[in-house]
């Protein structure tokens, strides 16, 4: 895909995000790292990766998607939510690129090679903006077998949602509210342009899961988490797992307390009351392992970052043939 038009002879229409930045000559968009250089988008931090790590699978989280395996796990700089709670703030609130680490799409597929890992991951801050260097990378990668997962806050433009469909095997977004406001005032963002993007998503090919980081006073209240379990259960499917994680003192949001296991709990319950099948908690110690939603065997032992398929055959729970969907092999 081309990823930019051209609105006057000064300015190119960034196609990367639902933000659509016109960008005139020189300046960047809202993301801080997509640039107008005569009038072409120049994505400063291609090449030039913040952060390079192998991951347990688990850690994305992806439950249902090649449990045990590990992925390389890469990330650059900037974004384009403004999340008050983020815990990767030093790298996604800045645009200052070290032009110094230099990190080619044959570079990163070759680590992964090296180091056997199944999956390669684009995270820690928005793969969106970075878009053409991750995709850059995962043709490459889907070439040498090795599958491409993406950690997203959801904003993905409409001609990247379909470009997306060529080389991505799976993806986690982040539904962070339900709240139109708390998008629009806190976020800077949209809730119908993310609730889009789920909706493509789950229609697709692309495995999915979603995740929401539940924050004492911003989106915990029971309400609000009827309206996020009934999106999910009528609009995109209650095969979906979905994650809710524990808050924790961060970034501009330090006086607000961490979230209870009870209000997790909670949210868990109203998921399972919208009859979602599979509902995880995050950032706390307990149960995380997968069971059949029907006999209730044990299928996945999860232990922290640590897992073991236990009953899974064809797709299948082992004890009592119900179609459990994922990605397992």
């Amino acid at each position: 895909m081309k990823y930019y038009s051209y609105k006057d002879e000064d300015t190119i229409i960034c196609l990367l995000c639902k933000h659509y930045c016109k960008i005139y000559e020189g300046r960047h968009g809202f993301c801080g790292v997509n640039y107008n250089i005569d009038l072409k988008l120049v994505n400063k931090t291609y090449n030039h990766p913040s952060a390079i790590h192998i991951d347990p699978i688990e850690k994305k989280p992806l439950y249902h998607f090649l449990p045990s395996s590990k992925s390389l796990s890469i990330g650059t700089l900037g974004c384009n939510f403004r999340c008050p709670f983020c815990q990767n703030h030093s790298i996604s609130q800045t645009n200052d690129v070290d032009e110094g680490v230099i990190y080619t799409p044959e570079d990163i597929v070759n680590i992964a090679i090296k180091n056997k890992t199944e999956s390669i991951s684009y995270t820690y801050n928005e793969p969106t903006i970075w878009y053409p260097y991750a995709k850059d990378i995962g043709v490459l990668a889907k070439e040498r077998g090795i599958k491409n997962i993406f950690v997203s806050s959801g904003y993905e433009s409409k001609e990247v949602l379909e470009d997306m469909k060529l080389w991505l095997d799976a993806i986690n977004i982040d539904l962070k509210s339900f709240s139109y406001d708390y998008y629009k005032k806190v976020l800077k963002t949209n809730l119908d342009g993310v609730l889009d993007s789920l909706v493509s998503f789950a229609k697709s090919d692309i495995w999915l899961e979603i995740t929401t980081l539940l924050i004492p006073g911003v989106n915990d209240s029971e309400e609000e988490i009827d309206k996020m379990a009934e999106f999910i259960s009528t609009k995109l499917g209650r095969d979906i797992p979905w994650h809710f994680s524990a808050f924790h003192p961060n970034y501009k949001m330090l006086d607000t307390p961490s979230t209870s296991l009870e209000s997790l709990q909670k949210a868990r319950e109203i998921a399972y009351g919208f009859g979602i099948k599979y509902v995880y908690l995050g950032n706390v110690q307990n149960d995380s392992s997968t069971y059949c939603p029907r006999c209730k065997s044990k299928l996945v032992d999860r232990a922290g970052f640590r897992s073991h398929m236990e009953t899974i055959v064809d797709s299948k729970c082992a004890s009592c043939g119900e179609s459990i969907q994922g990605v397992w092999s």
